[in-house]
């Protein structure tokens, strides 16, 4: 884990990204791409609303959005319609599988691919018009550390970083987190490892990185980083049909072992999250 984890070099650009946080608000996001990141939303989402919640999951990927790909929805409204002026919030809301609300931005708005002024005023107002309507709000951004990515997950108060057990996924969550924690000061960041081989792989995975964090990223006297594990979702061959017939796990296949772990990932989120911000 040492080897995979070596820290990459600094190139010393830094992008100010102002925290905004807003209470029922949960970023998934991840370092590269790949990893499971929408799939874990979607899946997420319908787990939750199964228990009762009031969920949405917001496409924040706005230059390569695929969630209404992963969902097989073809939306007449999108998320850009609502930046234009186009059409109201209401109008791109639509009703998902899995009985969750979905925003999404639809394919290739290169316009909205970097942070503007205008890009970053039309989201906060987009989230504003959101958040109260519903018990928690779910942000699929994009991969990575791009401007736009950072900006809605410092909207969030919470973040869930999605990795795989490979080590470049591991070196790019690494990079995640220490940009999150050094320009939006978390303290907490909560990480689920998808396509694990092994029980408790994901733990242990988790606590290695914590170790190699703690050892290279700095961080305010008092104000330490805790990664917390919330859960493991293990390689499972149900998982591609489902991705491949754009159906979500949570219905096709709701008894097979990644659908159970998405189920189990849910009731944590509701202990120790969605209870807090109610």
């Amino acid at each position: 884990m040492s080897d995979v984890l070596n820290p990459p070099q600094d190139n010393g650009a830094t992008i100010s990204v102002p925290l905004k946080p807003l209470g029922k608000v949960l970023a998934v996001t991840s370092g590269k791409g790949g990893v499971g990141k929408t799939f874990v939303s979607a899946n997420l989402a319908a787990a939750l609303a199964k228990r009762g919640h009031r969920v949405l999951v917001l496409d924040a990927d706005l230059g390569l959005a695929n969630l209404d790909v992963v969902l097989n929805l073809y939306p007449k409204v999108t998320l850009h319609d609502v930046f234009t002026g186009k059409a109201k919030l209401e109008d791109a809301i639509v009703r998902a599988p899995g009985g969750f609300s979905v925003l999404l931005a639809g394919s290739g708005m290169v316009e909205y691919s970097r942070l503007t002024p205008e890009v970053r005023d039309d989201f906060l107002r987009i989230m504003n018009g959101l958040v109260p309507h519903y018990d928690i709000v779910l942000l699929d951004t994009g991969a990575g550390i791009s401007d736009v990515v950072l900006f809605a997950v410092s909207l969030a108060s919470e973040v869930l970083v999605v990795a795989t057990p490979e080590p470049t996924s591991l070196t790019d969550a690494y990079a995640t987190i220490k940009v999150l924690v050094g320009q939006q000061k978390r303290q907490n960041i909560r990480m689920v490892i998808n396509q694990t081989a092994r029980l408790g792989d994901g733990r242990a995975i988790t606590t290695q990185l914590q170790q190699v964090l703690d050892r290279f990223v700095k961080t305010e006297p008092g104000r330490p980083l805790r990664l917390i594990h919330m859960g493991d979702i293990p390689s499972d061959p149900a998982v591609r049909q489902a991705v491949m017939r754009r159906q979500l796990l949570m219905q096709s296949i709701p008894g097979c072992p990644a659908a159970l772990a998405i189920s189990q990932l849910a009731v944590k989120l509701e202990d120790t999250v969605i209870a807090q911000i109610k």
